[in-house]
């Protein structure tokens, strides 16, 4: 009898351990699927060289008619913001090599000359914003874990003298801390924005998931905005002097929800992130509490400005201005869309154009460049952050392909 037991005792324990093997796999293959089935474009090598295809005027990109693509900048890494010094000269940061690099084109011949390592040893520089003020230029860069500035010389190209302001929250799910000084007359004012600790939870840092404030000479960091999962890029709106920012929803969702978002930030807004999303949408996945009053509801939280489809990770953004442009392109913004890897279909992988009114009423998007994502689902590269200029240029950062593309006008 003991013997049947210890039998009998085997072979339920190897039905249990067969069961949970089949149910482990079960979920694995189901997870997936339904969340990283697209995930390919986004991890993999680029398919094809663009930097080669470009030059070979095989035209990978789909540009709209008057303009014309190339390559400004290459073997850059992985670039990310860019802005222009006191010169116009193009500034870079290079998060994986801790650089932050300038990219001359004296001549004008729209293609860099040589790559200036202005800073290195950097913990994944981001952030970069300058401060000129009675001819004396600052260079400010916000590391993962850090906030500094640099005496900037634009003649020599040369950043030295390191003056660290505050740290910052280093490590968590989103390691990216982004610049932006206010538009005057609070411009000694510097925007830092610092992403959530994780996908979704109730963040215990108090300096995450928000758009904190410093001033240019350093001080305590203050609260400016807050309920923002990961807003990496800021501009200015130079018809209505607002700021605007570009915002990533939350994953595990499935293919469409929830939207990723641009936002008109507000100081001492609330735009909702853990609990809301999109146009005040409560996010019942994660927060169950309904007792009290709507969780998502106007002036207490902030809906979006201007849904995305999920999962295009929004990053750069960029108004136009000048008269070099087309007529119809005035007041507009650029945004350059990642592209998605928590998606079985991936979308994104583009530049998109929105279309707004002289105060920024919101009147359509349309693709600007598409292209980058190819249709068997391989990826020649990810737009990051974009730069626009009055002379009707438009310049892209690439942190997969390595390079930085010139858009221009060719009529």
């Amino acid at each position: 009898m003991q013997k049947i037991t210890k039998q009998l005792l085997i072979a339920i324990l190897l039905i249990v351990f067969v069961v949970a093997i089949a149910v482990s796999t079960w979920w694995l293959w189901s997870f997936y699927h339904n969340n990283l089935r697209g995930i390919g474009p986004a991890v993999n090598p680029p398919s094809r060289d663009i930097t080669q295809l470009i030059d070979k005027r095989e035209a990978p990109l789909n540009l709209p008619a008057g303009f014309s693509v190339g390559i400004f900048a290459k073997d850059l890494g992985d670039p990310r913001v860019i802005v222009t010094d006191p010169n116009d000269v193009m500034v870079v940061s290079v998060p994986a090599r801790g650089q932050v690099i300038a990219l001359p084109d004296n001549t004008g011949s729209g293609v860099a000359e040589r790559q200036v390592v202005l800073i290195q040893g950097l913990n994944n520089p981001h952030g970069l914003a300058f401060r000129c003020v009675i001819n004396k230029c600052r260079l400010y860069v916000a590391e993962e874990n850090a906030l500094s500035y640099y005496d900037y010389d634009p003649i020599a190209l040369k950043a030295t003298n390191r003056h660290k302001l505050t740290d910052l929250p280093a490590g968590g799910r989103h390691v990216t801390r982004s610049l932006l000084f206010l538009p005057a007359p609070n411009d000694s004012q510097l925007l830092v924005a610092i992403g959530s600790d994780c996908n979704v939870c109730n963040e215990q840092d108090p300096l995450r998931a928000k758009i904190m404030v410093i001033g240019a000479d350093g001080g305590e960091l203050k609260e400016y905005a807050k309920g923002l999962r990961n807003s990496v890029f800021q501009a200015i709106n130079p018809a209505t002097k607002q700021v605007w920012i570009t915002e990533m929803g939350r994953d595990y969702l499935g293919d469409d929800l929830p939207p990723d978002e641009i936002n008109i930030l507000a100081q001492g807004s609330n735009y909702g992130w853990p609990i809301c999303y999109g146009k005040n949408v409560h996010d019942t996945d994660f927060d169950k509490n309904t007792y009290f009053r709507n969780p998502c509801m106007e002036p207490f939280e902030t809906p979006s400005y201007i849904n995305i489809p999920a999962h295009s990770a929004p990053l750069g953004l960029a108004f136009i201005t000048g008269n070099a442009w087309p007529k119809d392109y005035a007041n507009g913004l650029f945004v350059a869309y990642h592209g998605s890897w928590n998606r079985s279909v991936p979308t994104g992988y583009k530049v998109v154009r929105y279309k707004l009114g002289p105060k920024g009423e919101y009147q359509g998007a349309e693709d600007f460049i598409s292209g980058w994502l190819q249709a068997d689902n391989t990826a020649l590269g990810r737009p990051a952050g974009l730069l626009t200029k009055p002379n009707g240029e438009l310049f892209i950062s690439d942190d997969k392909a390595g390079v930085i593309y010139r858009v221009y006008p060719t009529k």
